[in-house]
């Protein structure tokens, strides 16, 4: 009886020795493989390279946009302005009958051409006179020429060098106004400013 419990007692130690012992773990699948890893490192790098390399192309785009559109709006100003600058310096003077000085309302506008004139160094002019149909070729070609005159050596007592001037006299072989009137013969009585050079881009003072 007492062999029997023996056997009992180490059949039951053994048992107990097989539940309790270290068997092989449970699978939980494979380990993350390093290649696999390092592959898709690089591809996540490859992809913020390429997203950073197009967002500099893009600013750098951008920018080149905004430098010529900002000469574009420059140049167009500067156009502007030329025309500007043109009509002032093209404005004419007018003279009264059969006489050739500056009147003083028209000062102002030759005043306008010194500074045009001054502000732009290169800058020669020609100016024309004319006059109505009144009087003979002869006549009028003279006075043409001393109301060119005029307004030439006005712009020369302020300041300008007389050779950046020209003078020329067209009598009255070109009027304005092809009326027999006084209000044509008045626009016809006058001196026309022309640009011989220097013209490209005027400024203003």
């Amino acid at each position: 009886m007492r062999r029997a419990l023996q056997i009992l007692a180490i059949g039951s130690m053994v048992a107990l020795a097989g539940a309790c012992g270290g068997g092989p773990p449970p699978e939980t699948g494979a380990a993350p493989n390093a290649d696999a890893i390092a592959a898709a490192e690089r591809a996540r790098q490859d992809s913020l390279m390429a997203a950073q390399a197009e967002a500099e192309r893009m600013a750098r785009e951008e920018a080149e946009r905004v430098r010529r559109q900002r000469e574009a709006d420059s140049l167009a100003a500067l156009a502007r302005g030329g025309d500007v600058v043109r009509n002032m310096l093209a404005a004419m003077v007018n003279f009264d009958f059969d006489r050739s000085e500056i009147r003083p309302g028209d000062a102002a506008t030759l005043d306008q051409k010194v500074s045009i004139l001054q502000a732009n160094p290169d800058l020669r002019i020609r100016i024309s006179g004319h006059c109505d149909e009144r009087g003979s070729d002869e006549y009028n070609l003279a006075l043409g020429n001393r109301r060119a005159t005029s307004a030439k050596q006005y712009l020369v007592s302020h300041g300008i060098d007389a050779s950046r001037i020209e003078t020329q006299s067209f009598g009255e072989e070109r009027p304005m106004a092809m009326g027999h009137d006084e209000d044509s013969w008045a626009q016809n009585r006058r001196a026309e400013f022309e640009i011989v050079s220097g013209g490209d881009m005027l400024r203003q003072r």
